[in-house]
């Protein structure tokens, strides 16, 4: 049994605190507003089990610490944290005002970290079903620590010494996911969704390999099995998101600061930013687009005027 701190008390956090806790660890689950009782409302339908210890303070000392958080909140969260413990960063995208990749973030504040990534949507994983993930670290210490830490018989995890490759992966696809959305809330077909999570995916490839990853791992879950899950998902934000904007909703009125954190709004202009010069079509006009740059069918006439050529 180990000591483990959850910082982030969102779906993805609260449902990692329930996992840790039914593998058999000690638990403390960080939330700016802890509620009052019972279940989370991030997270409902969940029981939060009096064994998991919910705090509005920060922990400072644990065996292990899963920093599950909204990437923009994520710098000035570590700014605030005093601890020695190692961490896993479970949140997916890059910084918008750095371009950083959280592990980039964490080494910025002192912190040598692994990261969690994959198809998993929240809901799920608190509720025991069958799930895959990866821990990609360069560390090959930090990353077996990690995965016997979290490995359950519902929960297989996988190393992965690509840390940048996984974490590219991870962030592009929620940018992916808005475009799928836009294409079945516009009505373009399954047809469509179908090229699009397949040039996606080449997108996705291109991207790694540019920025110091490797093509081959966008192939494994953190690429191509977490792309899947948010393209078809109907439990995906990014996915639904999209989906909106494609039957019309202006893009200003699709988020709000106390809901849902869509974080492919956010990615995409930073990962343009972050790999300039790469060919990302798609990225480029799901960013047009959520700035209102351009329209829908912009967007789309856009991307499939591409010149012809080989695949």
């Amino acid at each position: 049994m180990s000591d483990v701190a959850v910082i982030g008390a969102g779906a993805w956090g609260t449902a990692l605190a329930l996992h840790a806790n039914r593998v058999g660890h000690r638990v403390t689950l960080w939330a700016r507003t802890p509620w009052q009782e019972g279940e989370n409302p991030r997270l409902p339908g969940f029981a939060i089990p009096p064994s998991i210890q919910v705090t509005a303070t920060l922990p400072e000392t644990a065996d292990a610490m899963l920093v599950a958080l909204p990437m923009q909140y994520l710098a000035a969260t570590l700014a605030r944290l005093r601890t020695s413990a190692p961490l896993l960063l479970c949140c997916k995208g890059l910084d918008a005002t750095n371009l950083m990749l959280p592990t980039e973030v964490a080494a910025a504040h002192g912190f040598t970290a692994a990261v969690l990534t994959g198809p998993n949507f929240a809901s799920e994983v608190a509720a025991g079903l069958p799930a895959a993930s990866v821990v990609a670290a360069e560390d090959a210490a930090l990353r077996k620590f990690m995965c016997t830490l979290l490995a359950g018989q519902a929960f297989r995890l996988y190393g992965n010494e690509d840390a940048v490759g996984a974490q590219l992966g991870g962030a592009a696809k929620n940018v992916m996911a808005i475009a799928a959305g836009v294409v079945m809330g516009k009505g373009l077909g399954e047809n469509a969704r179908a090229a699009l999570v397949t040039r996606g995916l080449a997108e996705i490839a291109r991207l790694a390999a540019a920025l110091g990853g490797k093509a081959e791992t966008v192939a494994g879950l953190s690429g191509l099995g977490d792309l899947v899950l948010t393209c078809t998902g109907p439990g995906s934000r990014n996915f639904a998101y999209g989906f909106a904007l494609g039957q019309g909703a202006p893009p200003a009125s699709l988020t709000r600061p106390d809901g849902p954190v869509v974080e492919g709004v956010a990615t995409a202009p930073a990962l343009l930013a972050r790999a300039a010069g790469v060919d990302l079509p798609i990225c480029r006009a799901v960013a047009e687009l959520v700035s209102g740059r351009l329209s829908v069918s912009e967007a789309i006439a856009d991307v499939l005027s591409r010149p012809i050529r080989d695949e």
